[in-house]
Formats: structure tokens, sequence, C-alpha cells
């Protein structure tokens, strides 16, 4: 049975779907168990940890003030909020302020990543985040010629990564050492965990349990750099799992289905979780394909909750405490008993059928009972040329296991593959173990050429029916033609479907011919889980950063037409836009390929200027319904898209976009926002947006917009100029968008958009990377004046020892310093100091008096200086915190209590402060 079903009512909440799970503890909790535990996030770190007490703890303030039963997905946000205490929480409104562990980033998006990285001025990631090279490597002949080839011709590129993560402290994975979200799987991803990744699959690592979601460069940079991290508070979709997976059925088939059912948009602003009994029949990596894939409906991101599944995993690649560690913690990874979701579909998997999706998208889903029949109606290419297995969404053991089963059956009867068969190994470790195991060898020998470990195209084919493991099939995804009928489904399908030559068979059900002629049905896959001779980790693939990393050098050639240094966008002028022209009126589905398209434009990721030459080329214009073909509102000459936008641009002119339903959906690229932002674009005005991309346009300094009335869409003329009313931009507030028609009156429509106050700060500097730097500089400039102005005292009241000497400089006595004037606590205030630091203050029902404050004011503020007097900063928040104790004495009670490294800088107290106060 699958259906969906929204139930009301539940807990005085409608339009919410309440799960009821026996034999779990309702708004269960950690804190019986050991959480003190160092256990490190991965192998390939010293010194990160694993942080499930503060987690617990972030959990059990979050459960006070809701007060309700949670879904897994909001444990793990809520678990990583930045404050807790005062944060706003309502799903699908609130901004989230969350710090999370990780960040990944793939080579093509890394570039761009870590050159506004540079721009911040850090001299090393605040969070731990590493660089994998996958994107950049084209499929072509085979595995070794085409990294080889991959390498020539990206050295550019790959050594200025290798330079840049070896400079600031970011671990890098060097070409050949496979797709990042293998990578991530099998070293990096934790039960509980949050991370961020710049490539829409990063969901993948939900297979382990951990919620990480794709983003673009700019996100990254701010967690990169140390900054909480915004996410509008997702919905949870819930889809309960019955059932057993059996015969011709596999992990993905889940995912495809519930892509039909919800189609390419219907995950979008939520959280996808998984749960029920079916869950446990599915192992680890069957999960993160789901994950994966569900980047398609274009969710936040998919997970399940921890499971043996997920030990075994973790036991197998060489990470048994962190297993063991999160069946401490196993009540909080996954869902209260009781937890409401906004949505819930339920799947038997005992009654699914495989399913193969397609052509041009996703979500067209097909049983395969009825396959055969949608390609005659549809006049689709019966002959299959091509068929290809592998990619981030379906390349683990278990998916090569069965594969090869199926090969081998094959082979058995004297066949092999009828169209072209290519497999991409999922990482060097799959590689070296599907090698040693011998799935590779029955692989090649049916057949298949092996390609390199990683994620770039294939090379550009004739018109025809491909079918392949991979997640998307947008049109020119695979191959760059676009009259290829491209199709997803599992390995096991398109291995089957590659020996018949024709998408006319069902495996299930028809039979095929031996050497012989003689008919025979090939037997369902079977296939190991996990290797039983654990894996080999194959080559050395990993570059960890140097200890010494002052002397490393990151070099740019200004020359280059690879990389180039970024320059600061414009800031908003802080008026009204007139009369711009519409750069494109964009018709029907625009995803980020459309908008930035990859193949060979990937090379020049690095560079801004050279990569905007394909801008918005693969869109399809609606004046005319062709692509990369649009008309100069001031020339009146048909040109190009980019050349178009470079005129206007060249003559000082800012123009529009309008476009369709879920604009922006597809990979998580950043480039489709920063190209417009590059050649003068103000706006984006759309039916909806897909959530990634709207967020990447926010950052770069663009006003992403909904008509409010979706049916204004039609009432746009292409060649209308249009006037934009930026000064009404204000949280919550409709914007208007003023037509001008070529021929008629003029009208206003209203626009919509979800801009908070952070984000229009964005857009009024220009950039969240201009209010960064901004923010910076105004406090770089405020520790210079405050060294300024900072003159040296003689210290009269020693209370340390005589060879202590000032690292800095010495604030004034309270006497003669308004910054550290007499302050009168209340008695509460007193008490609460008191219970961490006997303080020479009255506890008593008066408030203390001048005198006694002052000499507290004085002792402080001396030995904070002499622990602090290099950091003017911590020392300025010191003395505010004396003149106005009343907020910050909370805070340094609280961080007092979790331990002096929580403290805030300028509020520290070391066990030498506190003798010296004491004192």
């Amino acid at each position: 049975m699958i259906s969906t079903r929204t139930i009301t009512a539940c807990m005085g909440r409608p339009g919410l779907a309440r799960l009821s799970r026996t034999g779990v503890k309702t708004m269960a909790t950690a804190t019986d168990a050991n959480l003190d535990k160092k256990v490190e996030m991965t192998p390939w770190e010293k010194g990160h940890y694993i942080n499930y007490k503060k987690m617990s703890e972030n959990l059990s303030i979050v459960r006070s003030r809701l007060n309700r039963p949670l879904t897994f997905a909001e444990k793990i946000l809520y678990s990583h909020l930045d404050d807790p205490h005062g944060q706003e929480i309502e799903r699908g409104k609130s901004y989230l302020k969350l710090r999370p562990d990780r960040v990944a980033c793939q080579d093509a998006t890394a570039q761009m990543a870590i050159l506004q990285f540079m721009s911040a001025g850090m001299p090393s990631v605040a969070t731990p985040t590493t660089v994998h090279c996958d994107h950049l490597i084209e499929a072509q002949i085979g595995g070794a010629k085409d990294l080889a080839r991959a390498e020539s011709i990206n050295k550019e590129v790959y050594d200025f990564l290798s330079t840049s993560c070896a400079k600031y402290n970011i671990g890098f994975w060097k070409p050949g050492s496979g797709i990042i979200h293998q990578i991530v799987l099998e070293n990096y991803a934790f039960p509980g965990g949050l991370m961020i990744g710049t490539d829409s699959h990063t969901p993948n690592a939900g297979g382990l349990g951990m919620a990480a979601i794709g983003v673009g460069g700019a996100d990254a940079v701010d967690v990169m750099s140390g900054l909480p991290w915004e996410l509008k508070a997702p919905k949870v979709l819930g889809v309960r799992l019955t059932g057993e997976l059996s015969g011709w059925t596999a992990p993905k088939d889940i995912i495809l289905k519930v892509a039909g059912i919800l189609t390419v948009k219907g995950g979008t602003g939520s959280i996808v979780e998984y749960h029920g009994p079916g869950v446990d029949s599915l192992s680890s990596t069957g999960m993160a394909t789901i994950c994966n894939m569900g980047a398609e409906i274009g969710a936040t991101t998919s997970l399940f909750p921890f499971n043996d599944s997920m030990f075994k995993y973790l036991q197998a690649t060489k990470r048994q405490a962190i297993g063991e560690f999160a069946r401490q913690y196993a009540n909080e990874l996954r869902e209260d008993e009781g937890a409401e979701y906004d949505q819930l579909i339920e799947v038997n998997l005992s009654e699914l059928e495989p399913h193969i999706n397609g052509p041009f998208t996703p979500d067209l889903a097909t049983p395969i009972s009825k396959f055969k029949e949608a390609v005659k109606t549809n006049g689709w290419p019966e002959e299959l040329k091509v068929g290809l297995i592998g990619s981030c969404t379906n390349s683990s053991y278990e998916d090569f296991s069965r594969a090869a089963s199926i090969a081998q059956d094959a082979l058995s009867h004297g066949v092999r593959t009828k169209s072209q068969f290519f497999v991409t190994p999922g990482s060097e470790q799959i590689r070296a173990t599907t090698q040693r195991d011998g799935q590779l060898n029955t692989l090649e020998e049916f057949g298949g050429v092996v390609l390199a470990n990683a994620c770039g195209d294939v090379q550009k084919g004739e018109a025809n029916s491909i079918i392949s493991s991979y997640n998307r099939n947008f049109t020119g995804r695979n191959d760059a033609n676009p009259a290829t009928h491209s199709f997803v489904t599992s390995p096991d399908l398109v291995v089957a479907m590659s020996i018949a030559g024709t998408l006319n068979f069902n495996p299930l059900t028809d039979t095929i011919k031996d050497k012989d002629g003689k008919e025979f049905k090939l037997s369902p896959p079977t296939g190991e889980g996990l290797p039983n001779k654990g894996y080999d980790p194959g080559q050395d693939t990993y570059q960890a950063p140097p200890k010494d990393r002052d002397n490393v050098e990151v070099k740019v050639s200004p020359t280059s037409d690879r990389l180039q240094i970024l320059q600061p966008f414009n800031a908003w002028d802080g008026k009204d836009a007139l009369d711009l022209p519409i750069l494109i009126k964009a018709k029907g589905k625009t995803t980020t390929d459309h908008i930035s398209m990859a193949g060979p434009w990937l090379k020049f990721r690095g560079h801004l200027d050279n990569i905007s030459n394909n801008m918005l080329i693969g869109a399809t214009n609606a004046a005319n319904g062709e692509a990369n073909k649009v008309k100069n509102a001031m020339t009146g000459d048909w040109d190009a898209v980019p050349a178009t936008a470079r005129d206007y641009k060249k003559k000082g002119i800012r123009w529009v976009v309008i476009g369709d339903e879920n604009y922006g959906e597809g990979s998580s690229r950043e480039h489709a926002a920063l190209e417009p932002r590059h050649l003068g674009g103000l706006a984006i005005v759309v039916k909806s947006f897909a959530r990634i991309h709207e967020t990447n346009l926010k950052k770069q300094g663009m006003l992403p917009l909904t008509f409010s009335n979706p049916a204004d869409y039609d009432k746009i003329d292409p060649e209308a100029r249009v006037d934009l009313m930026c000064t009404e931009l204000a949280v919550g507030k409709p914007m208007t968008l003023r037509v001008h028609p070529k021929d008629g009156k003029a009208f206003d429509v209203k626009l919509s958009h979800t801009f908070n106050e952070g984000q229009i700060e964005w857009f009024k500097n220009g950039s969240a990377l201009n209010t960064m730097a901004k923010a910076n500089k105004k406090k770089s400039q405020t520790k210079d004046k405050t060294k300024a102005n900072a003159p040296q005292t003689q210290n009269t009241q020693n209370t340390h020892n005589p060879q202590d000497k000032p690292s800095g400089r010495q604030l004034p006595d309270s006497s003669s310093s308004s910054s550290c004037k007499s302050t009168t606590h209340t008695a509460a205030d007193s008490n609460k100091l008191a219970d961490i630091l006997p303080l020479p203050l009255p506890i008593s029902d008066t408030a203390a008096t001048t005198t006694q404050q002052d000499e507290f004011t004085q002792r402080y503020m001396r030995q904070i200086v002499r622990e602090f007097g290099d950091d003017v900063d911590a020392v300025r928040r010191a003395g505010d915190f004396l003149a106005n104790p009343k907020g910050a004495l909370e805070v340094l009670v609280e961080g007092l209590r979790m331990g002096v490294e929580r403290v805030p800088v300028g509020l520290r107290v070391g066990s030498s402060t506190k003798q010296a106060i004491e004192g």
C-alpha cells in the first residue's frame, strides 16, 4: 500500500500527522547515558569530537520550551541551535541559526567557495572542512586514462585547491579518491550530526542518520568562517515504511516512487524523514541512496533513524567507536513517540514494484509492469544505446555486488551486454574492494568499461535512449545531447535492460535468448551489503593539512582563464529601480543546469567572468520558444542571453528575469546566482523558487521575488519595461513591480519574498560577503581605536607574582575610566556570581557599596588585562560587562558553569583569575 494522508485535530494542531510507535519512550532523553566521552568525528582529523553531551543539553532546553514530542529531523536541528534559549522555533516560518559540525565541498564548487573565504581574511577555517576532487573528471575512455587527462587539463585548479586547502587547514581528497558523497559516508558522516555541503546531493549522509544539507558556496563560507548558518525551519514530511524489499525491488525504487508522488517540488521546504519497521530491512548504503535522490523532490534533506545497519557500516569502515557512542545516544537518534509530521506517506515495501523514472525529469515515475506500454504510448526510442551504473547515488559495495550477480547470470548463458555499458565506482575504496572481490572483473567481462572514481559528465552522444542508476535526467545532463531520452532506475534494472538492449523488456516476466538461441529468464539479483573481508582502502589519496601552514603560498595567476580573484559587488544605491528591461521571460522548467550549464563550462568554475558566458543559455524564451536568443531592448537586435546582458551592463543598465515554477531546481551550483549578479541583474521574479537557489541569490545581493498571484506571470510581456520599488523591501511586506507594456497602460503587480532582517542587509550592502567584510572592518577599526585611546597606567595593587607582566595595554582604574565606572550590583546579581566565584562582595539583601564595587572592578580588570592584554577587544568587552552587568553577568555565570572555554572572549576567567579575585 502506498498512500498519502493528512490527519487533523492532532494535539490541537490541524494538518499534522502523528506517529505512534510502540517500544519507544515519549520525548526520550539521553541524560542517563555517559556522553562525556571524547570520540573523534573521523579518523582523518585529530581534536574534533562528537559532542552528544552538548546536543543533549540543547535538546533539553528546547523540550522545556516546546513541551511536545520531536521528530528526528527536529532533534538534529534543535540540538545544533546557536541559541537554544532564545531561538524562535516554528516549522516552516522561523529562521534557525545553526552550528553545523562539518563542511564538505566538491572541486567544481570549492573553487568559488575558497575564493570567497580568502576574501574574508581568516587564517584558518573555523569548522572542519574537506574538499573532494570528483566533478572535473570527464568520463570518456576508462578510469586511468580519464584520470590522467583530468589531472593534466585541470592542473592549475587542482594546484590551487591543494595549496589553498593546505593554507587554510582543509582536508583535501585528490583526484581519483572518489565521489564526495561516498567519501563522506565512508569517513565523515555520523549519526545525529549536522553537515552542509556545496552539492545538492549532500543529503546522501542521511544513510548514517546525519542531517546533511546542500548549500551554495556563500553559505559554506559563513560556516567555514565560524558564523552561524541560517536555515528556514523546515517542515517535516514523514515516510513510513512497512514490509520488506525482495526480488528485483531495490532501495532506489523507494525514492523513485516517492518522487512520483511528490514531484520535483513536493519536498521543497521540508525534511523527509523515513521511519517504521521497514527501515530495518535496508542497508545503510541503501538508505544513503534514498536520501541522496531526495534532492530531486526539492527536499531540504532526507534521513533515517540510527539502527543496527548503520552500526554495522560504521564497524566495517573502522569507526566502531562512533557506533558504540551512537548507541548510548540512540534515544535521541530517532523520532519520539507521538511525533508530528506535516504530511505522511506510507509505503509497503513488500508490494513495491521496481520503477523507471523519466525521461527528462526524475519525477515521471513508471512501475516496471507498465513501462513497455509507456514506451509505446509516448513514442520513446525503444533501442537502448547506453547503460550506466554508479554515480553518487548508487555506487556502494551492495550495488556492485547485486549488479555483478546479474551480469554473471548472463555470462553463464553466454550472453553479454548489447548496449554500451559503463561502470563508475563511488570511491577508491569501493574500486579496490570490488576489484579484489571480483565484481569489477565480472562487469568488465560482461562488456562494461570501468570509468574513473568520479562524478563528471559522459561525453556527448547521439539522439537515443539511455538508462542509468544516476539521480538526474534533465535534458543534456548526462551527455549534453538535448535529444537523448534519459531514464533513471536501480543498478539492477540498468544491467538487465542493457542485456536486452531495449526498453521493451521486463526482467520479472520476460525472457532473453542465450548463446544457443534458447530462452532463459534472468534470476533476481543477490549480493552482500558489506564485504566479508572488510574494505580495501586502495591507494592513499588524502592530503592532510600540514602542521606549519604559514609558509604555504596560494597563487592565482592574473592571466589565468580558470581562476579569478573576486571583486566585491556594488552596494544598493538606496533608490527604486526604474525602466528596467526584461532580459528573458523563461518558460517552463528552468533548472540550475539551464541557468549555468555544466559540461565544458566546468573548467571555468573558478573564473566568474568566463563562466558567465553560459548564463541562461539553456532557458527557453517565452517570446520565441527558443533557447539563448533574446531581443536587446536597447538595439532591437536578437542575440545570445549573455551577450545581451553584457551590453546592458556596459551601458549601466540593470535588468530582471521573469521565470516559471520551481525556478533554480537541481544542482546547488551558486554560479547560477553569481552570474546574473556579475552581469548586472537586479531581480529574478518567478512563480516559485527551489530553496537553495533562492538563498544563493540572496547571498549575492540579488532580489529573488515571487508573484503574489502566480497568474500574473502571464500578464508580463517580455518586451515590457518594469519599475521595481526596492525601497519597499521590508520583512513580511509585499513589493511592487510596475509594468509598462510596449503598447498599453502601466499596471502594478504585487510580489512576495522571504527576506529577513539579516538578508535585507545583504541586499543593501551588495552581498552577504560584503556584509561580512563590513562587520570585520568595523571590528578591526574598533580594536585600533581602543588601542589608540587606551593609556598606560601603573599597576599599584599587585595580586599576582611580581614576575608577571601585562601582555598588552593596561586599562585605567575605575576612578579614571568611564568604561570601568562604578556600578551597583543587586544582591541577586551578587549571589549568582558568588555561586561560581567567591568575591569580596556582600551576600545580603542590600546592594554592594560603591567602594566594594570599585575594588572588585579594579581587581577584575587588572587580571583580565594580564591574561588577555594582547586582545584589546577582549578587554573592551570585559569593561562592557562591568559597565552593564545585568545581561553580561548571566553570560559569564552560564559560561563558567559550562567550562571556561565556552565563555565569550573578554569574559573568560581562568583559575588564576578566580584566585586573584578571591584574594
